[in-house]
């Protein structure tokens, strides 16, 4: 390839992308940890010219990836037989071109959202470790660089959970660690036992060659290894009855809520299990196995079981947290239908989430820092006292719901086309279901902010519960007044920019590079 050019990089380059990527988000957590408090030009600067050159070279990859079909990969020898292995395909830029695209949004959020708080070095050394960690989890090539990035993840977000260092937070991170260890645990044991087996896996469309001879020969071990690989992942992915941690963690600051659940950890579990289905094992021969269905069941019932608990939740972050128990699962559901709809709909769901969620996730920030509140039997007239940020709220529950124009009546229609065309039409009755419990938790918080009258503290008591304090450092005001408020640039300007790109995505589906285009493509090569 010496000589070739891919867009706008000579091809012999592409393969240094990755490392540098990963080198980049190392160097910027180095650079910000011995940093004083003070200096807060600086560590913004470091922060965000670290993201903005990681989208730079994410879009560097894009003709060569996605347009001309290559995969640029670097390894380096680690045990002997065994390489850690950085490779770009579909999959793996699709997950990072979302990580860095939200991670600039995060990154410029939780600036605003820690100005003037203590501890910021460390949060935000730390937040750049998860950068690190979960660029490693994306270009990973086979299952042992996997396993790597994935523990390394786990202990990185756990001081992000604990940041506060309350007993509160404290307690919510230790739990975090229990499951995120133990579901490690899990993985790690099904990587030596398939290793030994099967020797090295690489990731390969279609499934690995060592792992399609050991299901023929040994289905048996096979499917046990598989459901340690995907048990262990599951934890962080929060399917039922491994979802316990993700509630709790809500304590930790609304940027590490929305790194949680939109960009990293619940991501890279859900991100590991597709890696398993379709490019470990391979769709068909999980098929064969017949391990798809037990998978498809428990996710059907973590979507219904997720939208249940979070209609029974008074506080806003609990609220959304269980609606991510829920909706991450589509995207198992979509992968175990083994059809071209459901898999295109399953993968772009990874995207769309993603983007519907951390909306979600910034509207809840917001209003706990400018006005205090934390439960929904305070948001009354919101939409009167922050219009941008609960017109922002709106698109995102709209697109939870699977309203029309949204990207999750995309995931949504692409899944029912996928579960009618597939041996399981019954999933069906398990969208519309999630739909309606989905709009049964999200409405009436819409109604309350745009139809009812802002929150009197003296003549609603039950409207304002006196008790509840914005976070430490907010500029929060009691929502008894009618008057608009000001919302920080600085946490409104995110917030909005992915809330319209959840249109966008929706509204533009059919263009070439929309991430449904790009799902429908991993599908294909998937499926073979």
């Amino acid at each position: 390839m010496s000589g070739n050019v891919v867009g706008p990089v000579p091809s012999e380059l592409l393969s240094w992308i990755p490392p540098v990527m990963l080198l980049l988000s190392l160097g910027a957590a180095m650079a910000i940890f011995p940093l004083r408090e003070d200096r807060v030009r600086l560590r913004t600067t470091v922060n965000i010219g670290a993201a903005v050159l990681k989208i730079a070279l994410v879009v560097a990859l894009v003709p060569a990836v996605i347009l001309a079909g290559m995969q640029p990969e670097f390894a380096v020898p680690f045990l002997p037989g065994i390489d850690l292995v950085l490779r770009v395909d579909r999959l793996s830029l699709f997950f990072a071109a979302l990580s860095s695209f939200l991670w600039l949004l995060t990154t410029v959020y939780a600036v605003g959202y820690l100005e003037g708080k203590p501890s910021r070095s460390r949060f935000f050394g730390f937040f750049s470790l998860c950068v690190t960690a979960t660029v490693g989890i994306s270009f990973s090539g086979n299952l042992v660089t996997f396993l790597i990035f994935y523990e390394l993840l786990t202990v990185v977000t756990y001081p992000l959970v604990a940041h506060w260092g309350t007993p509160k937070a404290l307690h919510a991170a230790r739990i975090y660690l229990r499951y995120a260890l133990g579901g490690g645990l899990a993985v790690l044991i099904g990587v030596v036992w398939l290793t030994i087996y099967a020797g090295p896996v690489d990731f390969a469309e279609g499934g690995a060659e060592g792992v399609t001879e050991l299901a023929r020969h040994s289905p048996g071990v096979a499917a046990l290894i598989f459901a340690l690989l995907v048990g262990g992942m599951a934890v962080k992915a929060a399917l039922f009855p491994l979802h316990g941690w993700l509630p709790g963690a809500m304590v930790a600051p609304a940027p590490v809520s929305a790194l949680l659940h939109a960009v990293a950890v619940v991501k890279a579990g859900v991100f590991g299990i597709v890696r398993v289905v379709d490019d470990v094992y391979g769709i068909h021969v999980a098929s064969e196995l017949g391990v798809l269905t037990p998978l498809l069941i428990v996710a059907c019932f973590t979507i219904l079981y997720g939208s249940y608990q979070a209609l029974r939740q008074e506080d806003l972050k609990k609220r959304l947290a269980y609606s991510t128990v829920s909706q991450v699962s589509y995207v198992v559901v979509g992968i175990s239908l083994v059809t071209l709809a459901g898999t295109t709909g399953g993968v772009v769901h990874l995207v769309h989430q993603g983007l519907m969620k951390i909306t979600l996730f910034f509207c809840a920030g917001l209003f706990a820092e400018v006005l205090g509140i934390t439960k929904l039997s305070q948001m009354h007239g919101l939409g009167r006292r922050m219009p941008w940020t609960s017109a922002a709220f709106t698109v995102g529950a709209f697109g939870m719901i699977g309203l029309p124009v949204t990207a999750g009546f995309v995931s949504k229609w692409m899944l029912g086309l996928g579960a009618l065309e597939s041996e399981h039409p019954w999933v069906v009755g398990v969208l519309i279901a999630s739909s309606l419990l989905n709009a049964m938790y999200f409405l009436p918080v819409v109604y309350r902010m745009w139809f009812r009258e802002p929150a009197d503290p003296d003549a609603s008591p039950e409207a304002w519960d006196s008790s509840a304090k914005a976070p430490e450092g907010s500029t929060a005001a009691r929502p008894g007044a009618t008057v608009v408020v000001r919302e920080p640039a600085s946490l409104l300007v995110p917030t909005v920019i992915t809330a319209t790109a959840s249109v966008v995505v929706g509204l533009a589906a059919s263009f070439e590079f929309a991430p449904l285009q790009i799902a429908r493509q991993i599908a294909e090569g998937v499926l073979g």
